[in-house]
């Protein structure tokens, strides 16, 4: 358990890195970080459906296909991050001339990334990624298989000659880091990476390579910072990594074959270790635990993090740190999906207790809501009532619709709203305290308070998933509207004995016998 003094450090670094974040955010236009981002660029593609049965020919699932999604892959998801952290990015990789080649150029042109770096290979096919993603019950995806489509041999040499020509013309165009994105698939294997890696140190930019699965590493020779994990760190060295001693040894041996001026290896849970030439070592600690949806991504996420705050004048570990925030919200969303600015800021916020409330106006609700389904983390649940005088069963029909979904709202009549339902004696408590009370429950994800005296408007802006209800009435208020929309409603059990109408009557049966025996 953390200590008070570790919990005091711990929040002045976080806050540290939510003013390096504003700080990043409100530069100038023309300060802003540029990243020229060179490696293996590929298309990723999912493939999702719902997975109901196992097939009759073999005992394999059957997935009945709903969607198909591209998205950049590779090198292309690094600057898709780094576009998303508000970063100019010059792509400097290889395409194939096909349709997912061109599909490429397109998705990472839209993301607003600079493409002229990009070198058709005729002979060459655009690296295709295909997941195919079951739905197990419409929810819960999950990858049951991944289909590649690569060529890994070594590019012609005049294909290398271009690339250098792409790097040096947009090295010339300003200060910049160079950012080597390494999957072993032939743009930085053999004499490549130090091709471009030289050009950087002509041109004095920052390099950072987050290297491939390879037990090799003096193809990076020259480079400032590497990137790579636990089990990347204990191939390239021969040597079992487990603890701040065989980090630093490790990590030494990196530095040695480099000659770079820092390693930081991460740990997936633990955080990262950061190791400079100096000897100067630093175990970075996670700002928070993360549940873990997908792992997919998450070293593009660091790569990205480190290489955009470095960019923007960071030292090592305050970009370390700030990787780590991204590395962590990466993980928690299913697929390669971007993290920004304030995603991190927000996660850093409501770490250390800043958070904006979890009690929202509708439309703040309704923006958050649309960024959860962009990143597909799960349905949501909506319930909805006066929760005047919290009591034990409240609290347990709260647990039990949480558990329907991955977020829970819970909408609670104004204290108008409530007067008109229930008399001019109720609430017994503002609409305030009780948004406040409900919105400190851990099963509790958002609170919104309405003053219609049904919630029907609302539930056609936020349009949840779920809507669910206690009690023991025969209409779900709303269930034709969520239905219309694709959703479904629920009625969960009632908790006997447990309403706020008992509780006052007993308040006040207390009361009059009181006043009779006084």
């Amino acid at each position: 358990m953390a200590t008070a003094a570790q919990a005091r450090q711990t929040g002045k670094t976080m806050n540290t890195l939510i003013d390096i974040l504003n700080r990043w955010e409100h530069r100038d236009t023309r300060q802003t970080p540029r990243v020229l981002l060179a490696g293996d660029f590929m298309l990723d593609e999912y493939v999702y459906g719902d997975v109901d049965r196992i097939s009759p020919e073999a005992p394999v699932p059957v997935l009945r296909v709903t969607k198909r999604e591209h998205r950049p892959g590779g090198a292309g998801n690094v600057a898709a991050a780094l576009r998303a952290l508000g970063c100019e990015v010059v792509c400097i990789g290889t395409i194939g001339d096909d349709v997912a080649g061109g599909e490429l150029t397109a998705l990472l042109e839209k993301a607003g990334a600079d493409v002229s770096g990009l070198v058709v290979t005729p002979s060459r096919p655009t690296t295709r990624k295909t997941r195919y993603v079951g739905l197990a019950q419409h929810k819960n995806p999950h990858q049951i298989l991944r289909e590649d489509e690569e060529q890994t041999e070594p590019l012609d040499d005049a294909i290398v000659e271009k690339l250098v020509a792409a790097l040096e013309s947009a090295a010339a165009a300003g200060p910049a880091v160079l950012a080597l994105q390494d999957h072993n698939k032939g743009v930085l294997t053999g004499e490549n990476a130090q091709k471009l890696i030289a050009v950087a140190q002509q041109a004095k930019c920052t390099v950072v390579v987050d290297p491939a699965l390879i037990d090799d590493y003096t193809r990076y020779r020259g480079a400032t910072i590497l990137t790579p994990n636990r089990y990347e760190t204990a191939l390239a060295t021969g040597a079992a990594v487990t603890d701040n001693v065989s980090l630093a040894k490790a990590g030494r041996v990196v530095l040695k074959r480099t000659d770079a001026q820092a390693v930081v290896i991460t740990l997936d849970k633990q955080g990262a270790f950061l190791l400079n030439a100096t000897g100067e070592q630093q175990h970075i600690p996670p700002t928070r635990t993360h549940e873990v949806a997908d792992g997919t991504g998450a070293g593009d996420a660091v790569m990205a993090t480190i290489s955009a705050a470095l960019a923007a004048g960071c030292e090592f570990p305050e970009a370390v740190a700030l990787a780590n925030v991204a590395g962590g919200l990466e993980v928690e969303r299913f697929g390669v999906v971007p993290v920004t600015r304030d995603e991190m800021r927000d996660d850093l916020r409501d770490t250390i207790g800043l958070r904006r409330s979890k009690v929202l106006p509708r439309e703040d609700l309704a923006a958050l809501l649309a960024r959860k389904r962009k990143l597909g983390q799960g349905p949501t649940v909506f319930t909805n009532g006066c929760f005047d005088l919290l009591h034990m069963g409240h609290v347990t029909y709260l647990q039990q619709a949480r558990e329907v979904g991955s977020a829970l709202i819970v909408a609670v009549n104004s204290d108008d709203s409530v007067r008109r339902l229930k008399g001019p004696q109720r609430p017994i408590v503002p609409q305030d305290e009780r948004a406040a009370m409900l919105a400190a429950l851990e099963c509790v994800d958002y609170v919104t308070i309405f003053d219609e005296d049904t919630p029907e408007a609302l539930l056609s802006l936020l349009q949840p998933e779920i809507l669910v209800k206690g009690g023991s009435t025969d209409v779900i208020v709303g269930q034709d509207l969520v239905e219309a929309y694709g959703g479904t409603a629920q009625r969960l059990a009632l908790v006997e004995g447990q309403s706020t109408t008992d509780i006052i009557s007993r308040i006040l049966d207390i009361h009059d016998s009181a006043r009779t025996k006084g």
